[in-house]
């Protein structure tokens, strides 16, 4: 990957790759679940506590073959007192795009067929550089082929493997054992296991993925991408066969863990990220970020970032509105265009029009707050918080000098700096008084474009009288 975040922790659709693997493997309900690390293994670690905590890990020191890890995880749970009996299931951490119903399916056949070892295998329109899958007559398995190693009729096989694998818990602990490490690279292969077995007189067989691309490795950015393109169509569709109308799905994003109801609709050029939610008949984008936001029921959201903020029902938020965290838009609220919001809760049917920065404030219903307008919250060293109240009219370009009140139906006159409570009902004014000195441009700009246009309406308006 050419970086310093390990591999397995890169993020695809709002999960890391050991993430999705590990949601997967979740989804069979297995009565324990161990991660191998190694390389990087205390940022592993750290991810998988925070992202699903129930995760047992076990070190394998130094990299000895993908068998050596499937024995160091084994005696992991083996010194924990586990009894290693029944059906073990090994995947890779770096194929994101493995569902839990396809591993369901690998163990469902390794149960019905009384295999041994089943391998996950898939039939894909070009199989150089995989392993081809060999099977007899009756269906079962009898080897696992290197491309390198295949004759040119094994090399006409497209079913390869997949390196993910159902075991017999104690056919693979006695096999694990008789693994040698003879070989080029000096390792223990998982795959020699299945011929061990199989000279024990055991059956080995093979499930097909219904999807090939089900079983994509992670090696570098460049797949990285395309496993990304492969999973948002896989959710984008899914949404859409729940009643989502997503305008053009080659310009929208979703993460997994997005959720939607029936009738929202996704404009185009628009990413859902984190735990978005659109409610029926909400509206979002075009060109809009949302990230761990909500929005209501028939709610819009145009040219819009939003992070952490909930929209609510009948809300109209932009175009090129900005809500940060802990913003809180009451039903048929308005944050207009170019908008800031930050720590904010705006009451039922309050507007922002345009061109303001609300940031830890309070709002009640039915308010209008004028253009141009500020609430200062930071005096330089702490936040301080601004109360408006119920049905007031602010004018525009007033600056609101944290903390203050405004009162229910207070008004408070354009141009303002307020810096004392206003209360209830009353009109605020606080600003210097307009002052006009005559001549003044004549005198201390004579010649230029404005005293020439002032001489000309002077003598015109003289000229009228």
């Amino acid at each position: 990957m050419k970086s310093a975040t390990p591999k397995v922790l890169h993020a695809l659709c709002g999960r890391s790759l050991v993430g999705h693997v590990v949601a997967a493997s979740r989804e069979l309900d297995p009565e324990h679940l161990v991660v191998v690390v190694g390389h990087a293994r205390e940022q592993v670690r750290a991810h998988l506590t925070e992202t699903d905590p129930a995760v047992r890990t076990a070190v394998q020191h130094e990299q000895k073959g993908t068998g050596h890890a499937v024995r160091t995880a084994l005696e992991e749970l083996s010194q924990s007192g586990v009894a290693l009996d029944g059906t073990v299931i090994v995947v890779c951490g770096d194929t994101p795009l493995l569902t839990g119903a396809t591993l369901e399916r690998l163990g469902a056949t390794h149960a019905a067929d009384g295999n041994a070892v089943t391998v996950l295998s898939a039939e894909v329109p070009d199989a150089t550089g995989y392993g081809r899958i060999v099977r007899e007559a009756g269906g079962a398995v009898t080897a696992i082929v290197e491309h390198k190693d295949a004759t040119d009729t094994q090399r006409a096989i497209r079913e390869i493997n997949s390196g993910v694998f159902a075991f017999d818990a104690r056919l693979l602990v006695d096999a694990l054992g008789k693994v040698r490490t003879d070989n080029s690279q000096g390792e223990e292969y998982l795959t020699d296991v299945l011929g061990i077995v199989r000279e024990a007189g055991h059956r080995v067989g093979a499930a097909v993925a219904d999807d090939h691309r089900e079983i994509l490795g992670i090696n570098n950015r460049v797949q990285l991408a395309q496993a990304r393109a492969l999973l948002n169509e896989r959710l984008l569709e899914r949404a859409m066969l729940a009643g989502v109308t997503v305008v053009d799905p080659a310009s929208t994003l979703i993460d997994v863990s997005v959720t939607f109801e029936p009738d929202a609709t996704v404009h185009p050029g628009t990413q859902l990220l984190g735990t978005t939610h659109l409610a029926t008949g909400a509206e979002v984008g075009p060109h809009s970020r949302l990230t761990d936001t909500t929005v209501g029921a028939d709610a819009v959201a145009s040219f819009t970032v939003a992070e952490g903020a909930r929209i609510g029902a009948g809300a109209n938020v932009g175009p090129y509105a900005y809500l940060r965290p802990g913003t809180d838009l009451g039903p048929k609220s308005k944050a207009g265009t170019y908008v800031e919001m930050k720590n904010a809760t705006i009451g039922e049917g309050t507007k922002v029009p345009h061109l303001s920065y609300v940031g830890d404030a309070t709002i009640g219903e039915f308010t209008n707050i004028g253009a141009a307008s500020v609430f200062v919250n930071y005096d330089g060293e702490a936040k301080h918080h601004t109360t408006v109240g119920s049905h007031c009219k602010t004018g525009s370009d007033n600056m609101f000098v944290a903390p203050v009140t405004i009162g229910d139906g207070a008004y408070t006159a354009a141009g303002s700096v307020i810096t004392k409570d206003v209360p209830p009902g009353s009109l605020a004014v606080a600003r210097g008084q307009q002052r006009n000195i005559e001549g003044w441009v004549a005198r201390k700009r004579p010649g230029s474009a404005a005293a020439q246009a002032a001489s000309a309406a002077r003598q015109e308006s003289e000229g009228e009288r």
